[in-house]
């Protein structure tokens, strides 16, 4: 890729512009390109695009913890597969990376594992974030359901409430498992004897 050579050298108080000419311009970028990406921030990838993700806060992060130790420990004791928490690049289409907050998978399907990312996914977590809901409620839900993982848990501060999905293997998309709101306990479908106390789990670190 041939870059212009910048005139002058970035200012003080300006952004270094002579860092971002060594990447490629939005819509450029290539799966090797990003997964040269050297960094803790949550970057996710589609189509040449890459997104950097807001900050998590800390609210989040103790609701993100909480279900992945929840998860964690269901998963050792049943030795169903292995769970992780972002940062982590997951594969889930050609040319397209996501980095779902909570990432498990089958102890059948841990080939899928990569040096550097997994190659798909059996159960995502998303804790909804406030400056942008549709994220997690609609991009990811059409995004995940394409990709096959056959459960996803949407997990939203801003109703208090966990949507179970699971994947309908005729239409290739999302049906409701249930709508577990504070007061209920959601369940999974893909790991029997997998549940969560909303209130917990919204309540956390406290609970």
């Amino acid at each position: 890729m041939i870059h212009t050579p910048l005139q002058r050298p970035s200012q003080t108080g300006e952004p270094v512009w002579e860092l971002a000419d060594l990447f490629p311009a939005q819509g450029a970028w290539s799966d090797h390109d990003y997964l040269r990406l050297d960094t803790n921030r949550l970057v996710e990838f589609t189509d040449g695009h890459v997104e950097l993700l807001p900050m998590p806060s800390p609210k989040h992060q103790y609701v993100v913890l909480f279900l992945y130790e929840l998860l964690r420990r269901f998963v050792r004791q049943a030795r169903a597969g292995r769970v992780l928490v972002a940062p982590l690049r997951v594969r889930i289409a050609s040319r397209k990376f996501r980095e779902p907050d909570v990432v498990f998978l089958l102890a059948a399907n841990l080939a899928q594992e990569k040096e550097r990312y997994w190659d798909g996914a059996d159960l995502v977590m998303e804790v909804v974030s406030p400056d942008d809901p549709q994220r997690d409620l609609v991009d990811k839900r059409r995004d995940y359901a394409e990709a096959g993982i056959p459960e996803y848990w949407i997990v939203n501060p801003l109703n208090q409430e966990i949507v179970v999905l699971t994947l309908d293997p005729e239409s290739a998309e999302y049906v409701e498992h249930g709508r577990f709101p504070r007061g209920a306990t959601a369940t999974s479908v893909l790991l029997p004897g997998f549940t969560a106390v909303v209130s917990d789990v919204f309540d956390a670190p406290n609970e």
